[in-house]
């Protein structure tokens, strides 16, 4: 299938954000729960429970003593009272490191309704990281393309993430320091992203293979993992019979689905990708969200990010 633009009515309606936009989301983004489904590593004070000790500690529960546990810890009081000797452990509040990969290569510059994927990608991006802001979290991240890319370690009250959101809105520049794939730039990555951080992956995932794994397995191992696949209606059903002109830009062609044949083609294409994900996704442990181009961002993503609440509305574990 061929990666391009359609060619819209208005030829900038949704090819480009602005950074007044981007920033103007952070209204939206407190429908958004970021709280981590599992047991936070980082060492820094913020809005997350950590069972780390330090300054700040709140007893949270007793347990039974077991072999390794601090006798300091003890507490006598449910010691006395059981016959069996318990530990307290004690929370702290602790901020999570978020690390927002975002891609805006050749295949995420496409769109054929409200906006372009690398749009959305970067709307999305945007209210993520504005929601880990609003935590008390660090933000950073990797923004590439297949020219650039920019990368900014986690920050404190949106520093990294305002230099994100900045290149997000810039257009695609010229260079030789890009990354040809999400699995390329997530490999990058893999080397910054330390244990008890949220890294969220948002692209098209294009070229995705089930053997390409490793990059996941790497960034799962010690994160909690979101996968967030943006698409475009027309990639996922065939538009009616018919040829259609297409453009990536600088080049011209004709999209043929006037055939039985080259319209189930089209359409395998992305359920074979979509299911490759998904099954990418079940084996690591991530959690995989779908974004729309024709369909608002932020409830998309509360919706998705909901789905990581267990019954009850607890926190699923990992």
């Amino acid at each position: 299938m061929i990666q391009s633009h359609v060619l819209h009515a208005d030829p900038q309606a949704g090819i480009r954000v602005g950074l007044k936009d981007l920033i103007a989301l952070r209204g939206q983004a407190v429908r958004l729960d970021l709280a981590p489904r599992g047991r936070v590593l980082a060492t820094r004070t913020g809005g997350h429970l950590s069972h780390f000790r330090g300054r700040g500690m709140e007893f949270d529960e007793s347990r039974v003593y077991q072999p390794g546990d601090d006798p300091r810890n003890m507490d006598w009081r449910v010691t006395a009272r059981t016959g069996t000797p318990h530990v307290k452990l004690f929370r702290e509040e602790r901020e999570r490191p978020v690390w927002l990969l975002v891609d805006q290569g050749m295949s995420m510059r496409f769109g054929t309704r409200v906006a372009y994927k690398s749009v959305i990608a970067a709307r999305a991006a945007a209210l993520l990281g504005w929601a880990a802001v609003d935590r008390a979290d660090r933000v950073g991240g990797l923004v590439f393309d297949e020219a650039r890319h920019l990368e900014r370690r986690p920050a404190a009250r949106a520093a990294g993430l305002l230099a994100l959101l900045e290149r997000l809105s810039e257009p695609v520049g010229v260079g030789r320091r890009g990354h040809a794939s999400v699995g390329e730039a997530a490999a990058h990555l893999v080397r910054l992203v330390r244990p008890g951080s949220l890294v969220a992956v948002i692209s098209d995932f294009a070229g995705v293979r089930p053997d390409a794994g490793r990059w996941l397995a790497e960034l799962a191992a010690g994160a909690e993992l979101l996968l967030i696949m943006v698409h475009d209606p027309l990639e996922a059903a065939a538009p009616p019979p018919g040829r259609y002109p297409v453009t990536d830009g600088v080049r011209r062609a004709v999209l043929d689905l006037t055939g039985a044949r080259s319209r189930d083609d089209y359409q395998q294409h992305f359920a074979v990708r979509a299911q490759t994900l998904e099954l990418l996704a079940r084996r690591h442990r991530a959690h995989l969200l779908h974004l729309a181009t024709d369909a608002p961002v932020g409830p998309a993503l509360a919706r998705g990010l909901r789905a990581r609440l267990g019954p009850g509305g607890r926190l699923a574990q990992r």
